[in-house]
C-alpha cells in the first residue's frame, strides 16, 4: 500500500466473536483495509458507526437486540456516507429484497471465499454494488419471472448489454473490465449511460430493468 493511499476503514457486526475473528483475519490480510472496530448487535453496531465514522461497516442480519436490517436503516439515516454490506447465511428472498429495500450496497453469503469477501469490501468502498453470485440469480429470477416487461424506454447498446450481463452474474467494474479488454473507467462510463437511460441509480436496477425487457436473461 502506498503512503498516500489511506486505508478502507471497517466496522465487523456479527454476535458471534468466532466469526468475526475470522471475518478479520480474512480482511486484515489486505494492507489496504483496516478493522477499526466490533460490534455483537445492532445497537453497538449504530454507536459505533456514529463515533469511528468507518468507510463500510459488514452487518449480519440476526443479532441480538436490534438486527441487521434494522441497523442498516439507521445507519443509512444517520451516518449516509458509510456504505453497508451485508454478509450473512440467509440467502431467502424476502431477506434480500429487505436489505435492497434497506438501501444496502451488497449482500455477500457467509459461504464467500475469503478473496470474494475482499473483492466485494473493495467492491463498495469504490461505490459499487457487491451480490454474491446466488444472490444476483435469485433476483433475476425473480424480475424474469415475475415482473411486467419491457418498461425500459431507450434501447442500451450492444456493449452497454455486454456489461450488464456480467453485472447479472455478480461481478464488480474491474472483473467486468477484464472481462471485456477494456477499462474500469469504460465500465463506469457505459453504466453511467445505462443509468441514465434505464432511469436507474444503481446497477441491481439497472439488471431487473433489463432482464424485464428481455435484453439479458439467466443464459
Amino acid at each position: 500500500m502506498k503512503d498516500s493511499q489511506k486505508p478502507i476503514r471497517v466496522i465487523l457486526a456479527d454476535d458471534h466473536a468466532v466469526v468475526r475473528k475470522g471475518i478479520r483475519d480474512f480482511l486484515e490480510e489486505d494492507a489496504t483495509l483496516r478493522v477499526v472496530g466490533e460490534a455483537n448487535d445492532g445497537e453497538e453496531a449504530i454507536a459505533l458507526v456514529a463515533r469511528e465514522r468507518p468507510d463500510i461497516i459488514l452487518l449480519d442480519i440476526q443479532m441480538p437486540r436490534l438486527s441487521g436490517l434494522d441497523a442498516a436503516r439507521r445507519i443509512r439515516k444517520e451516518s449516509p456516507n458509510v456504505r453497508v454490506l451485508m454478509l450473512t447465511a440467509y440467502e431467502d428472498e424476502p431477506y434480500i429484497l429487505a436489505a435492497l429495500q434497506a438501501g444496502v450496497h451488497g449482500y455477500l453469503l457467509k459461504t464467500a471465499a475469503s478473496e470474494e469477501l475482499v473483492l466485494a469490501v473493495h467492491a463498495v468502498a469504490a461505490g459499487e454494488t457487491a451480490l454474491s453470485p446466488a444472490v444476483a440469480k435469485k433476483l433475476v429470477q425473480r424480475a424474469y419471472g415475475r415482473a411486467p416487461a419491457d418498461q425500459a424506454t431507450e434501447t442500451l447498446s450492444e456493449r452497454e448489454i455486454e456489461v450488464l450481463r456480467f453485472a447479472a452474474k455478480g461481478l464488480g467494474n474491474r472483473q467486468i473490465a477484464a472481462e471485456l479488454g477494456i477499462s474500469d473507467r469504460t465500465v463506469q462510463g457505459h453504466l453511467g449511460n445505462i443509468y441514465e437511460k434505464l432511469h436507474v441509480s444503481t446497477r441491481t436496477e439497472a439488471v431487473l430493468a433489463a432482464v424485464r425487457a428481455k435484453w439479458i436473461t439467466l443464459e
